[in-house]
């Protein structure tokens, strides 16, 4: 009988699954790539919720980065008149426009994220930055509707990419470091101090016009370029225009280089800081 029952409490024993709230590194990611059915789950939803049931769906996606254009172009281009490097100015906006949307989209949504699926939270255990990261994705879709938008506007103007164009995905890697750990950074502190939602807006908009979107960061003086590129959003934005307009836009080195180096101590710092706080995440959701 007593042998009956030690069986018992090892079959039991085997079936229980143990929750450490300081697992490896190793571990925590063998977990994600375990669910990562629920991260492409997530994605498919999040576009679904996007797109479904809107009065105009993906046209949004459409008119409001051409509204941005016009409005930049006609601001800085016309009035201001700035300089655009020798490229039409509306090219010079949209180059920008593209990373510019797809960051602060991913912030947007990255930052909230957690706040949005509490439900999911409190209910069932997974590696909890599969949410966050997901949202990101999903500003993709958005990027890629840009991306058709701007290859039409260059067609139009005549103003074809050449071998440079290559280069695009490096630079929309360096642009999704950045958002990604600035996104894991709002989205645990949005959980704990829910005041952080006021917060990302007024960042966004003021990064707006403190990044080289409406304009030329060739604008900024020589003394100052080093200390403009501490924005990550600067090199992005160099990064795209020199990719999209045939080298027209100079590259500033030390500055890509420096931006570099800030994105990925953003978005290490972020991963750190997730991790910590995503043992009580449930918690105090």
């Amino acid at each position: 009988m007593k042998q009956k029952a030690n069986m018992a409490r090892e079959e039991t024993a085997q079936q229980e699954l143990l929750i450490e709230p300081n697992r490896p590194v190793l571990h925590y990611w063998r977990d994600v790539w375990r669910y990562r059915e629920l991260f492409w789950f997530l994605v498919w939803r999040d576009i679904l919720v996007r797109y479904k049931q809107t009065v105009i769906g993906v046209a949004w996606s459409v008119i409001r980065p051409l509204v941005t254009m016009i409005v930049f172009t006609v601001i800085f281009g016309v009035l201001a008149k700035l300089p655009s490097d020798g490229v039409p100015y509306p090219l010079l906006v949209f180059a920008a426009m593209l990373p510019w949307n797809f960051c602060a989209n991913a912030l947007s949504e990255s930052s909230g994220s957690l706040i949005g699926n509490s439900n999911l939270l409190t209910k069932v255990y997974f590696p909890r930055i599969i949410i966050p990261v997901s949202s990101i994705i999903v500003s993709l879709i958005d990027f890629a509707i840009s991306l058709l938008i701007i290859a039409g506007v260059m067609l139009w103007y005549g103003y074809l990419p050449d071998w440079r164009i290559i280069t695009l995905p490096l630079f929309l890697l360096l642009a999704f470091i950045p958002v990604a750990g600035a996104g894991l950074w709002f989205a645990a502190l949005n959980v704990k101090y829910r005041d952080f939602r006021y917060i990302v807006p007024f960042l966004l908009q003021l990064g707006l016009y403190v990044s080289p979107v409406g304009f030329a960061s060739s604008i900024v003086p020589e003394k100052w370029r080093l200390l403009y590129s501490l924005n990550p959003m600067v090199a992005v934005i160099d990064g795209f225009r020199w990719a999209l307009l045939n080298g027209s836009v100079k590259l500033y080195w030390p500055g890509m280089a420096i931006s570099t180096a800030l994105s990925v101590v953003l978005l290490s710092t972020g991963l750190w800081f997730f991790r910590k706080a995503e043992r009580i995440l449930a918690d105090v959701i």
